[in-house]
């Protein structure tokens, strides 16, 4: 069984982890844990490394839990919300956790939502959290 953490570093992502894991231990399951980044190969070098060191941290953090974890840093330069459903039907997941944050309309008209975009386009379960920290 797959589970996919849809990670970006927020509180609510972070909170979304938590409760991944949690299920992943009572049912053995493998988290996939994949941040997307925009922009492809323009995304300067620092970012991706900075990334890619988080993500590591935090697989070596719930492989010590006994939690089995992959981590993907995904840059197909894809909109987030379309990398990332893609990657869920790639990798056959069963449940994905994505954190949401309250934002005004006018900020998902200009800068979209990739968690709305996974929750209406996703052809598993969903499960949105928000955290109580901005």
């Amino acid at each position: 069984m797959n589970l996919m953490v849809c990670y970006d570093g927020s509180a609510a992502a972070t909170k979304a982890l938590e409760i991944a894991g949690e299920r992943a231990r009572a049912s053995g399951a493998m988290i996939l844990l994949v941040t997307s980044v925009a922009g492809g190969a323009d995304v300067p070098r620092e970012e991706f490394q900075k990334k890619e060191e988080e993500l590591k941290q935090i697989r070596r953090r719930l492989r010590q839990d006994e939690i089995a974890c992959e981590t993907t840093l995904s840059v197909r330069g894809m909109e987030p919300g379309e990398d990332l459903v893609t990657f869920a039907r790639e990798n056959d997941v069963e449940e994905i956790f994505i954190g949401v944050r309250r934002r005004s309309k006018v900020g998902k008209l200009v800068f979209g939502s990739t968690a709305q975009y996974v929750i209406l386009e996703a052809d598993c379960p969903v499960l949105t959290v928000k955290s109580d920290r901005p």
